[in-house]
């Protein structure tokens, strides 16, 4: 039986949700409470990180995706800004080399936080607001209409369109609805193909972490949507590692569980930053098509300690590569 044709799921909701120069020379798994509470929205709307929301980026060079960037050099960024501006070439090349999944996954409470320093809602709706400057830095005008951004719930979308999104051309959509039994963890899931247009090309879904439910609705849209089409999905800040780190059992979630074999094989992780605080600590950071690096902050500069072609592990980073450095 499909995914969507499945009315209701009983899962616990699990509640979430200026650094300096670089030279170079090549996480321990996220921990959470598990009680059933549910989703809150932040209730009021203010713009963080000191960011301006750019005019959609039609009017710059359409080759500066494939300028002379050594992307070998690619560094942790200074601010939001520089990181969202990353993002944009990273996805670009990505694109471009024909990615169909990806992921891009960042701490929105500061570039060097680590899971949990954030409250669940706040880092939500910061999640919002960096995801439209990303969105208006990526996509030229003429295919605003063709983008579909799902986020994780029906109230959400109402509230980005009143906030965050008011006045974009974005299509604005959702994973899940609420149910009658909501505050006991039972969500409603949606069709993925009542929700597609024929015209849409490209489909962003918005951290998608709060229930469990949420990444097994975005692989039914990979399926059903994307696979075997000329469209793309990009995962924005969906907390995927909880996934890779075994945080859900697989005898308790077999489907989510699966998602590592099946799901993320085919998923490009385009660009990335985790941070592991500590005596010690560091930051493991990739920006496609570059390799994968390990930093840490000496001195109030990021010195790269080590570099791979594969994402290791986060158990590797915080046990292997960071205390051996």
């Amino acid at each position: 039986m499909p995914l969507s044709e499945v009315p209701f799921s009983v899962v616990p909701s699990l509640p979430s949700r200026k650094v300096a120069a670089v030279t170079c020379n090549r996480l321990p798994p996220k921990t959470y409470g598990g009680n059933f509470s549910t989703r809150k929205v932040a209730a009021a709307f203010s713009v963080s990180r000191n960011l301006k929301f750019v005019a959609n980026s039609a009017s710059r060079d359409e080759n500066d995706a494939t300028a002379s960037i050594e992307f070998d050099d690619v560094s942790i960024p200074s601010d939001y800004s520089e990181l969202l501006e990353q993002a944009r070439k990273a996805t670009d090349l990505a694109l471009k080399d024909n990615k169909q999944l990806m992921e891009i996954e960042f701490p929105t409470s500061g570039l060097e936080s680590v899971p949990g320093d954030g409250e669940g809602g706040i880092e939500m709706t910061e999640s919002m607001q960096l995801i439209r400057e990303f969105c208006n830095r990526l996509i030229n005008p003429e295919k605003a209409t063709r983008t579909r951004i799902f986020f994780p719930e029906a109230s959400e979308v109402k509230f980005a369109r009143e906030s965050v999104f008011e006045g974009a051309s974005f299509k604005l959509d959702y994973l899940t609805k609420p149910s009658f039994f909501e505050d006991f963890g039972f969500v409603e899931k949606v069709k993925m193909k009542d929700r597609v247009k024929p015209e849409d090309e490209l489909f962003l879904a918005a951290y998608p972490y709060f229930n469990v439910n949420e990444m097994l609705v975005v692989e039914e849209l990979y399926k059903e949507a994307v696979e075997n089409t000329s469209r793309n999905l990009i995962i924005f800040n969906g907390e995927l590692d909880r996934i890779r780190s075994g945080y859900y059992p697989p005898f308790f979630y077999p489907k989510l569980a699966a998602l590592s074999q099946t799901l993320f094989p085919v998923m490009e992780t385009v660009y990335y930053i985790h941070n592991f605080k500590g005596r010690n600590g560091g930051t493991l950071f990739r920006c496609y098509p570059g390799p994968w690096k390990v930093f840490r902050k000496v001195r109030n500069r990021y010195v790269c300690l080590h570099q791979q072609e594969a994402m290791p592990s986060l158990k590797e980073v915080a046990l292997d590569i960071l205390p051996s450095a």
